[in-house]
């Protein structure tokens, strides 16, 4: 059974960076499209960025030029560099498999104004 596991999350002030981690174990990492997502509080889980499996990635509009997916496949893990933090990014943020499969725990972040 395919695994994920997110870290990173944090309280951070408005401006600030963080850096969130997935560990993907049980699949074949390398050939796996990959995505983040995020869901705050009393709203549905939204679709932030992808990355293929060759690396190619694409954002929505409310982190394009803020965020940065990346990946190595070494380690089995993808990354989500936030910078320039607003309050409005307060979510609990979660990785996923393209297709999705099963989600794990998600790691929370918090943006103080």
């Amino acid at each position: 059974q395919v695994q994920l596991v997110e870290s990173g999350g944090g309280l951070v002030q408005a401006g600030g960076s963080l850096r969130l981690s997935c560990a993907v174990s049980g699949s074949d990492f390398s050939t796996n499209d990959m995505a983040w997502y995020r869901q705050a509080p009393g709203k549905r889980r939204e679709f932030i960025t992808r990355i293929s499996s060759s690396g190619f990635s694409v954002y929505d509009a409310s982190v394009k030029g803020r965020f940065t997916i990346s990946r190595d496949n070494a380690v089995n893990t993808v990354y989500l560099q936030m910078s320039g933090l607003k309050p409005e990014d307060t979510a609990v943020y979660y990785c996923n498999l393209l297709p999705n499969i099963n989600w794990g725990q998600g790691t929370q972040v918090t943006v103080s104004s």
